[in-house]
């Protein structure tokens, strides 16, 4: 193809793309001149460029369309229908560009039919009255639309080759335009193959610097390491684009669908920004597609039906993106009607996948996943829109493929959310390797919560109910699977009673897979499965290890679906139920025992500790007097549990590791003695830096860590960088979305004689208290995806039942405005996370009163 022609085809495939989003909004906003104007350069540019090129069939498109805008300039109303067939103009266009870039030459034929109508509308514009007073404010005059139209001749012919201007006259434009190139897809593939094989490379030199220790390679290979570790970030950064890329034509088809369904919808796009691995983008742009057309559709009512229920008439369609951990969460919420349970039961037990019994035994979180079933509907009637059958089995499917999970909640008469999770990026991911049977394996890191050790006699042990294997651990009973039963090699049960679980997490389902030996994390690079292994469920795909070694990577959906489909599985869930109860009243914690600068023991909740390493005292490295280690790319900063903890002088230094949103801090310690799994209650608080108290664990005294003491030693931003006397027997009311702050605070809250319940979302908060639970303070986060906290103390506030709560807000960011907004919607008190003494002030301050009146 020729060069000129192809930069003109990705140019105005860009533009038509910008126009089409802009089109859109200016229907809802047509008074907004910075919209219009935009909307206008971009058409008389493309116009102009296709007259450069010959284009004749394209320009006469672009100049009708052109001439219409035109109209808007001089007052004309911007109406649905004129906006309709500008839309119907783009859509011939995008569709003259395709026929363009597969044959290399404009398709012959003519476009009459939309041009004659927008000629007719431009006409019927020119013979109404022209307004004679000034244009009010706002909207958009002759006078600003023809500064554009100069602007835009000015700038448009980009495609045209003309002569280069010198140094001294080049525009400031080119300057900042000169600061990115175009690069072919192709090439940043082969980039990504390239840097694969190398990672491969590193990783086998680094397996033979392990098993030589004094080499005179070390240090060159450590260095290589870092830098393979830096060139394969940049190379991702190249990969990466904002998942707006994906949902550029959702307006539009909700536009469309508005006005086929009959239905007023505001679709709202939160966290556009956000970036992932160009290859994931495209495979989700489908099953958003999907999913926006389904809330459309079976989500939101009529507007009778909205009225009459008390809501607007306006239903809202929201989609939403954000970064967690290492993957992206996305949410399509509406505000509909909900999933209907009953409707769901019905189809279910049509479709023979499940008895009346069976259904009897689960929560309606459980019936309602049966719409991701293949073939599964419960529409009445087949439309162009839904209810064909397929659908969310696709976006199921889809999701699958690049190892992510989907979940749905939903509240009758207010509405369903969707939630997405999938990973960054395919090319190069963390995996733990494990063995089963005599060979390894490799689990994606992503889907690892964490490992268990089971001993005989060990308080994690393995229990059956009803024939079915599942692991009593703290709170839960956790269904087993063997992996070399699972995968048929070896005999998987006979190590049972001494093996290791790897606590596995796919959406809301947790489960157990029991291998024989856990090695270590590792950089892997997905290889692509053979023909003949892509249907096996369990793989995902395969990879090389440091030794040479093929393994292939466990796909931990492929593992959750077969035990989904197993009947001791369902026997574990008839299970479940019966045992809930005496589960609850058992309020363990799971804790780490260790030592750092005496023999008393200390201890932090398991839950806090993102890994536990061993490091060659070697690495350390020291920065502005502060000790570090380069770990996995990152420069993560040391800091000693106690003052009395030193550095070895050498062999390996015991660490633990915290992390969170891809921040490391790591806690140096002498000894990790222990994972213990007690009641946890703390008889002395403390008044030392770093310490919340003492408790006796295992018969012994032991001082319980306050690792948030810690965290800011490592970095002085770190809530700021992450965030975008005891009561007696008071209960709180914990709503953090991030897990690592709720695990942060609650054991503070224990401490100071608290009882807390912790959930992850607003929404969770509010079918707590509407479920009758009762509380004597609410926490609430402030900045929280879906609703936020302002928008939950508002809720409250509004229920008569809640309506005199104490809620206290708890944000990185405690400015005047935000603490003016919050006085509106009624919290008691605004609190800065980080400060623990002003926190408990705040509490004790809310439950002064009730201590009195008790």
């Amino acid at each position: 193809m020729d060069e000129l022609l192809r930069d003109f085809l990705t140019e105005t495939n860009e533009s038509i793309d910008v126009v089409d989003v802009e089109l859109v909004r200016f229907e809802q906003e047509p008074n907004n001149a910075k919209i219009l104007g935009n909307i206008f350069r971009l058409v008389h540019t493309i116009k102009g460029t296709c007259g450069f090129l010959s284009l004749p069939r394209l320009e006469a498109l672009t100049h009708a369309a052109e001439a219409l805008m035109g109209k808007f300039r001089d007052g004309m109303p911007v109406t649905r229908d004129a906006v309709t067939l500008i839309l119907a103009t783009i859509d011939r266009i995008k569709a003259l560009l395709g026929e363009l870039e597969r044959t290399q030459a404009e398709q012959a034929g003519d476009d009459r039919d939309l041009i004659a109508k927008l000629e007719q509308l431009a006409a019927g514009a020119a013979r109404a009255p022209m307004p004679t007073s000034a244009p009010a404010p706002g909207e958009v005059s002759a006078d600003e639309l023809e500064r554009v139209f100069r602007e835009t001749e000015r700038d448009a012919p980009a495609v045209a080759i003309a002569e280069s201007p010198s140094r001294d006259d080049e525009p400031a434009e080119s300057k900042v335009s000169n600061q990115s190139i175009r690069v072919n897809v192709e090439t940043l593939e082969h980039l990504m193959t390239t840097v694969s094989e190398l990672v491969l490379t590193r990783n086998q030199l680094l397996d033979i610097e392990r098993r030589h220790q004094e080499t005179e390679f070390k240090a060159p290979l450590q260095r290589l390491a870092s830098v393979t570790a830096q060139l394969q970030e940049g190379v991702m950064k190249t990969r990466m684009q904002p998942i707006g890329n994906a949902w550029q034509k959702l307006p539009r088809i909700v536009r469309d669908l508005s006005t086929e369904l009959g239905k007023a919808i505001e679709f709202e796009m939160i966290g556009a920004e956000t970036e992932l691995d160009r290859q994931v983008l495209e495979l989700i742009k489908d099953p958003l597609t999907h999913m926006v057309r389904n809330s459309a559709d079976h989500g939101l009512e009529m507007p009778d039906d909205r009225r009459t229920a008390g809501k607007a008439e306006k239903g809202t369609v929201r989609l939403s993106a954000w970064h967690e951990g290492g993957h992206i969460i996305i949410e399509v919420a509406d505000d509909g009607r909900g999933l209907d349970t009953e409707r769901i039961k019905a189809a279910v037990l049509a479709k023979g996948l499940a008895t009346a019994a069976e259904l009897d035994k689960m929560t309606e979180a459980q019936i309602h996943r049966f719409i991701f079933m293949p073939g599964f509907s419960t529409a009445g009637k087949v439309t162009s829109v839904s209810g064909r059958g397929v659908g969310m089995d696709v976006v199921r499917s889809n999701i699958d493929q690049i190892g992510g999970t989907i979940d749905v909640k939903s509240v009758s008469g207010r509405g369903a959310s969707f939630h997405i999770k999938i990973p960054l990026t395919l090319a190069i991911i963390s995996a733990l390797i494990v063995e089963a049977a005599g060979d390894r394996f490799a689990i994606p890191q992503l889907a690892v919560v964490e490992l268990v050790r089971v001993r005989k006699n060990s308080e994690h042990r393995i229990e059956r109910i009803k024939d079915a294997a599942v692991l009593r651990l703290r709170n839960k009973l956790l269904p087993l699977v063997h992996l070399a039963t699972l995968l048929k090699i070896g005999d998987g049960e006979s190590q049972v009673e001494n093996g290791f679980i790897v606590v596995t997490q796919v959406g809301p389902q947790l489960f157990g897979i029991v291998v024989d030996n856990v090695f270590h994390t590792e950089e892997i690079v997905v290889k692509p499965m053979s023909s003949k292994l892509r249907q096996i469920p369990m793989f995902s795909g395969n990879t090389i290890l440091g030794d040479g070694s093929v393994i292939m990577i466990i796909e931990p959906n492929g593992i959750a679906h077969t035990i989904g489909s197993t009947s001791p599985a369902r026997q574990f869930a008839e299970s479940e139920g019966e045992e809930k109860s005496q589960i609850q009243d058992a309020a363990t914690e799971c804790m780490l025992v260790f030592r750092a600068g005496s023999p008393q023991p200390k201890a932090v909740l398991l839950s806090l500790i993102t890994r536990l390493e061993e490091i060659d005292v070697q690495r350390i490295e020291i920065s502005s007097g502060r000790p570090l280690v380069q770990y996995r790319g990152q420069l993560m900063p040391l800091i000693p549990a106690s003052d009395d903890v030193q550095i070895k002088s050498h062999g390996a230094q015991p660490f633990l590791v915290f992390a969170d949103q891809g921040r490391s801090m790591a806690l140096m310690v002498d000894e990790i003695v222990d994972i213990v799994e007690e009641r946890l209650d703390v008889e002395l608080a403390s008044q030392r830096p770093g310490v919340l108290g003492s408790a006796v664990i295992k018969g012994q005294a032991t001082e319980v860590i306050d690792i948030g003491h810690f965290l800011p030693l490592a970095f002085e931003d770190w809530l700021h960088w992450r965030e975008q006397g005891r009561g007696v027997s008071h209960r709180v009311l914990l709503v953090d979305d991030a897990p690592f702050f709720r695990n942060m605070l609650a054991p503070v809250l224990k401490a100071s004689g608290y009882a807390v319940t912790s959930v992850a979302s607003a929404q969770e908060a509010l079918d707590l208290l509407k479920a009758g639970k009762s509380f004597d303070v609410i926490l609430t986060d402030i900045e929280m995806p879906g609703m936020s906290g302002f928008e939950l103390a508002a809720a409250v506030r509004s229920d008569p039942r809640t309506a005199q709560l104490p809620i206290i807000g708890l944000s990185s960011l405690v400015s005047v405005e935000a603490i003016e907004r919050g006085r509106q919607v009624g919290l008691y008190d605004y609190v800065a996370k980080f400060d623990r003494q002003g926190l408990i002030a705040a509490l004790k301050e809310q439950t002064a009163d009730m201590e009195y009146a008790a």
